[in-house]
């Protein structure tokens, strides 16, 4: 008689942004911290939950792997498989603030964590450019695996004393934004058009600026210059269009997808509250907080709707994360 235990569902890649949109999040209150004279157990706090969370999704993960195979299949997925850059991603967010407290082992985790990261990046990229795809699995999230990657590396290393290194690598991400945002850009504007599930990676789409903005500011150090004015009024010139989109985000069925949204939520908050507080006064202080403050709305209330998928059942959950 054949069983009917069900098989375990592996958790989809992309969840792997709660990790990531958490970490975020954690970077936007320490940088609040000098610079607004926000709590720093807030941050620190952030830090902790996000670190648990990328922890315990890799575990969950990674229990569910009967076989390299699985991962294989996992990481050639057209739609899910550039996620996978999440996992060393984060991973140098939070080692870069590890070397706060154990500056030898963050270090050397940063670097671990880059050499994930670029092993993964030439393969995706190796992959693109030898395996054609239907333009209908691309999307934002195409842009991890070299240009966020690239970017949060050259963040990292920046912050533990490498800055020719990082420069390269900032150089590296700004390459692939220019390359890889192109075709993106020219496959939204053509079709076809993008699926519900898929709606939140745009976000990903304007995420770069911000990111770029921050990793210049750990390189460069704190002062405004030509590159972050560039930056700025690059960052938005991409968030803008959000505005006469959320009427159809609000009509998106919740999936673990909008996830997405909130690392560049974060990301863009970060880089304003440093950019508002280079020249204090009362206004930029209080927009500065207006800014942090909305960042954390809007991921806490994506962080409490998650919570609703829980009660979801196992298969009927995977069908919901994994867009077609």
């Amino acid at each position: 008689m054949a069983s009917t235990t069900p098989v375990p569902t592996r958790l989809p890649l992309n969840t792997l942004g709660i990790g990531f949109g958490l970490s975020g999040l954690a970077g936007t209150w320490t940088a609040a911290g000098p610079a607004l004279g926000a709590p720093p157990a807030v941050g620190e706090a952030l830090w902790v939950a996000a670190a648990a969370l990328w922890a315990g999704t890799l575990a969950r993960y990674g229990a569910r792997v009967t076989r390299l195979g699985d991962i294989a299949e996992d990481l050639r997925h057209p739609v899910l498989g550039p996620f996978a850059a999440l996992a060393p991603t984060t991973g140098s967010l939070l080692a870069a603030h590890l070397t706060t407290y154990l500056p030898g082992v963050g270090a050397a985790l940063v670097w671990t964590m880059l050499a994930i990261a670029a092993v993964f990046g030439a393969w995706f990229v190796a992959s693109m450019l030898t395996t054609p795809r239907q333009p209908a699995t691309l999307h934002g999230g195409y842009l991890l695996p070299t240009v966020a990657a690239s970017l949060i590396a050259a963040q990292s290393l920046a912050t533990i004393g490498h800055r020719g290194v990082a420069t390269a690598l900032f150089s590296t991400g700004i390459l692939f934004w220019l390359l890889i945002g192109a075709v993106l850009l020219v496959r939204f504007a053509t079709g076809p058009e993008l699926p519900g599930p898929l709606m939140p990676t745009l976000a990903i789409f304007s995420a770069p600026p911000a990111v770029a903005g921050n990793a210049w500011w750990a390189i460069a150090g704190p002062q405004l210059n030509t590159a972050h004015e560039v930056l700025l009024g690059t960052l938005a010139a991409l968030l803008l269009p959000h505005l006469f989109l959320l009427r159809r985000y609000a009509h998106i069925p919740f999936v673990i997808g909008f996830w997405a949204f909130t690392f560049t939520t974060a990301a863009s908050a970060t880089y304003g509250v440093r950019l508002l507080t280079l020249t204090p006064s009362a206004l930029h202080t209080t927009l500065g907080w207006l800014v942090a403050a909305s960042a954390t709305v809007i991921i806490g209330g994506i962080a409490v709707r998650s919570l609703a998928l829980l009660r979801l059942p196992r298969r009927r959950h995977a069908e919901q994360v994994q867009p077609a």
